[in-house]
């Protein structure tokens, strides 16, 4: 190394920790908008396949609307179909995940990226077989 190279080293300021790091609040804020998402999940009996659902509770057993699965008593809940435990259900997710994919990709495209992939099935094949009735009428035409 010549002298301009170690001048230039020397010269150059080192990169700090935390100088380029990710900001800590935003990734906190980040895992608990998940963690609110996942207190919505649905919970299906494994047994009967009855599903549990947040967002609607359960009378029969007074749980009010918006209580999650996981704060649910243990020991008193059963299945109100088959009558099973809690450790009976396992997690199936939420009812609607409005987008699939990265965050950052969905403003991109016509709009259709914030659709659910239900509707975005029915959207594509429904077009495509509105497509095929309209090639298919012009055999009609003489």
């Amino acid at each position: 190394m010549n002298d301009e190279q170690k001048a230039a080293l020397d010269q150059a300021e080192p990169n700090k920790l935390g100088k380029d790091s990710i900001n800590a609040d935003t990734k906190s804020d980040q895992i608990s908008d998940r963690s609110d998402d996942l207190r919505l999940n649905r919970f299906e009996c494994r047994g009967c396949g009855y599903i549990y659902d947040p967002k609607e509770g359960l009378r029969k057993y007074k749980i009010p609307k918006g209580t999650p699965f996981k704060e649910i008593d243990r020991q008193k809940y059963r299945c109100p179909v088959c009558r099973a435990s809690v450790d009976a259900y396992k997690d199936i997710g939420a009812k609607f995940k409005p987008a699939e994919g990265f965050e950052e990709n969905i403003q991109y495209g016509f709009g259709f990226n914030t659709l659910p992939p239900g509707q975005k099935n029915v959207l594509i094949f429904g077009g495509l077989a509105l497509a095929a009735a309209c090639f298919l009428s012009l055999y009609s035409l003489h």
